[in-house]
């Protein structure tokens, strides 16, 4: 028996499978309610920040859009990607949840660019994996690592569902770990924050 962990396109295969088969298992009242607030802690480390950059979940993914209307409440510009190219580039657009989408690079979707891009000052990340370590397994991408390392005062959060927690994500030399991972049952605080 090898004692080698697998790689991240391994886990990233199996992380997927775990949030699909969690998610159609969830009780649909469950599923509604979940990621509707953020929870207190997270709130006051939110204090001072202007721009809280989200993301539309889409399919199975922890669905960050449901967040927009308590930051709005909270005084919070929310902003939603948009990206750039191929190369992982991607910034921020200010978005009022009413707003329609539109079509992007790649089949994504953004708000209307308007004034331009704005600074996030928190940025709520999408994530296939976690582990307690604060290690992010993304989509491979490198959209949020270029994102965390271009604003690197924005505070990290991810957001996922409990079952898409792995003992241990590999960390390149280029990865931020995050600050906090919030989950439908608990919010998990780094030692940064």
């Amino acid at each position: 028996m090898s004692d080698e962990q697998p790689d991240k396109v391994t886990l990233r295969m199996i992380a997927r499978q775990r949030r699909r088969d969690f998610v159609a298992t969830l009780d649909s009242l469950a599923h509604r309610l979940a990621f509707k607030a953020i929870p207190s802690p997270l709130a006051r480390h939110m204090t001072q920040a202007q721009v809280v950059a989200l993301y539309m979940g889409l399919n199975d993914e922890a669905p960050a859009q449901r967040l927009a209307a308590q930051l709005q409440a909270m005084g919070k510009v929310v902003a939603l990607p948009r990206v750039l190219d191929r190369l992982g580039s991607m910034d921020f657009l200010r978005w009022q949840p009413e707003e329609p989408l539109l079509p992007g690079l790649f089949r994504t979707s953004h708000p209307d660019p308007g004034d331009g891009p704005v600074t996030p000052d928190v940025i709520i990340a999408p994530l296939i994996g976690f582990d307690r370590a604060m290690n992010r397994l993304g989509q491979g991408g490198g959209y949020y690592d270029r994102a965390f390392a271009r604003f690197p005062e924005a505070l990290r959060v991810g957001l996922a569902w409990s079952a898409q927690e792995i003992d241990t994500v590999p960390a390149d030399p280029w990865d931020l770990p995050l600050h906090a991972i919030l989950t439908e049952v608990e919010l998990i605080e780094g030692p940064e924050l």
